[in-house]
């Protein structure tokens, strides 16, 4: 039992001491590239050097977050080939372990982790993502003439249109039309102008159709009203309305629920969120899937073979997978499978398809 425990405790210090030194490769890889990115992008701007390197480091959190099922394939590959290589799972096969005995360690850390990854993580880089979208916005062009959002006191829109401002504001949305809708119009200098109330508002097009509208001027008196079709020129449409969430790393797993539950109430569709639910309860299983695949390439390979081959053959399955994942939870969003179905199925195909792998290896 005391051997037992030493030798799995060896087997966690190890593993994790690869994720940590794989992590650490992808981050700086990461940030390079995101580096000349951000310098790109402020080329024409005074800015220094120095806002190009704090945007990377607030950004390529999130991504390492969202590789990290590849950072543990790769970590899982070169931990098993290290162990074979030093013929320390010749020693652990004479104490008694098998195969399934050895990758069963890394299963669990990399369960574990992903809970980690879940639970603190995600809400860390969540707010990070924020700050820097937060920032880099602020450099726009035109950030402050257009700006719309959603929150709890409704959907809120702010544009600037032939030299006019107007600050918009609907209860919800429903189908491709804005209900309970209210324009603030303001001239160039800010003075208020004029107020339009409409009980619903067509925006299929950027030439919104007003119904049953009403124009209230500066001093309160209503100026027409009962106004049916009344055009309003906006710089959205439905399909830009319906993109404000076209970023989803923003949200912190602990606030999804009442993130889908504030969409639902505003007539947004909520499919994109649920399946970032989805897939983030499923986050720790696609990492255990990971593991497994990994000990597939390795564990069950003769110790002459070509380890570049195997380790070439496991970074296109990775890719293909990737896609895989990909592809299955873009049928979700688009209502072709049920979210559930597009999350899990991959992760159930590649844990079948490693634990196969491993009964065989295993009887090596």
């Amino acid at each position: 039992m005391i051997r037992s425990f030493i030798i799995n405790n060896y087997l966690a210090r190890e593993f994790f001491k690869v994720i940590i030194n794989m992590s650490l490769a992808f981050f700086c890889l990461g940030f390079i590239i995101n580096l000349f990115e951000e310098i790109n992008f402020f080329k024409d701007l005074d800015v220094g050097i120095n806002l190009p390197i704090i945007l990377s480091a607030l950004f390529v959190p999130s991504m390492i977050y969202n590789m990290f099922p590849f950072v543990i394939l790769l970590s899982g590959i070169w931990f098993f080939l290290k162990i074979r290589k030093t013929d320390e799972i010749i020693a652990m096969k004479v104490s008694g372990m098998s195969n399934f005995s050895v990758i069963m360690v890394p299963c669990i850390v990399s369960m574990v982790l992903g809970v980690f990854f879940i639970a603190l993580i995600n809400p860390i880089t969540s707010v990070l993502v924020k700050k820097y979208e937060s920032i880099r916005g602020s450099y726009e062009s035109q950030q402050f003439e257009y700006l719309a959002t959603i929150n709890t006191n409704g959907i809120w829109i702010k544009e600037k249109n032939f030299g006019k401002n107007y600050i918009i504001r609907a209860s919800n949305l429903d189908n491709q039309n804005l209900i309970d809708l209210t324009i603030y119009e303001f001239d160039y200098k800010h003075n208020f102008v004029k107020r339009i109330d409409a009980k619903s508002a067509d925006i299929s097009s950027l030439n919104w159709k007003l119904k049953d509208a009403k124009i209230i001027d500066k001093d309160g008196k209503i100026v027409s009203e009962n106004i049916n079709n009344l055009p309003y020129q906006s710089r959205y449409d439905i399909k830009k309305i319906k993109s404000l969430y076209s970023n989803l790393d923003t949200v912190s797993f602990w606030n999804l629920e009442n993130e889908i539950k504030l969409l639902e109430n505003r007539g947004y569709s909520t499919r994109a969120m649920k399946t970032k639910l989805q897939r983030s309860l499923a986050f720790p299983f696609f990492l255990l899937s990971m593991v497994l695949l990994s000990g597939v390439f390795t564990l069950g390979k003769r110790s002459k073979e070509n380890n570049l081959a195997y380790v070439f053959i496991a970074i296109i399955t990775s890719v293909l997978i990737f896609y895989f994942n990909d592809f299955s939870a873009a049928l979700g969003k688009t209502e072709k499978l049920p979210i559930e179905v597009s999350v899990w199925m991959p992760i159930v195909i590649i844990f079948i398809f490693g634990a196969a792998g491993l009964i065989h290896a295993n009887q090596k």
